[in-house]
């Protein structure tokens, strides 16, 4: 049985949610308590010496970080319709990867923490709300001539940046003036296995 450690109201514990359950996998769910420290205790940090959630286990497979496992599981599990191999698509999708690590962590996530979970004396909202608003011109445009990020079906790509992307209102970015975003986010919203955040 895959366990999934997380946090319900982490981003980048729901992108591994979603990729479980999109690819209709069983697992258990191992809540880990964020504000009591619970990522910083010493059993946890033997697991993830990062000290952060997700964290899933696959038998004897311990793997961290969120868009590590999107990888892992859609290789693992999904095949070529989740992520491709061959060199062009799969640089494609990866880039996605390094965006959703990248651009939209410095944008709507840390927006979204600033307000969220009052990490203002990190944070520096102004920049995050730029950073945010820059990232969401470059999806819609992007999406204005494709259904999907890539590929012409959905892959971890989109996985990848739906997250924080349909949370991005935690942290007072409205995306009202992203039509294609918003359209985005309805067709994801009807994919098979999709489930919202806990």
């Amino acid at each position: 049985m895959i366990k999934l450690y997380g946090h319900e109201i982490s981003g980048n514990s729901y992108k591994a949610r979603l990729m479980l359950s999109l690819l209709n996998l069983e697992y258990e769910w191992v809540r880990v308590d964020l504000m009591k420290g619970e990522h910083k205790s010493p059993e946890y940090l033997a697991m993830n010496p990062f000290g952060q959630v997700p964290l899933l286990i696959d038998d004897e497979t311990q793997l961290a970080d969120a868009q590590a496992i999107l990888v892992y599981l859609a290789r693992k599990y999904g095949g070529e319709q989740w992520f491709p191999t061959d060199a062009l698509p799969m640089a494609q999708v990866v880039r996605w990867l390094s965006t959703a690590a990248g651009e939209v962590r410095q944008g709507t996530e840390n927006a979204r923490l600033f307000y969220l979970f009052g990490a203002g004396t990190k944070i520096n909202i102004e920049r995050a709300t730029e950073k945010s608003h820059f990232i969401l011109k470059q999806l819609d445009q992007h999406l204005s001539t494709r259904t999907w990020l890539e590929c012409d079906h959905p892959t971890i790509a989109d996985v990848a940046i739906y997250p924080y992307i349909s949370l991005a209102k935690d942290g007072k970015i409205e995306l009202d003036a992203y039509s294609h975003v918003l359209s985005w986010m309805e067709r994801f919203q009807k994919l098979s296995g999709y489930v919202p955040m806990l």
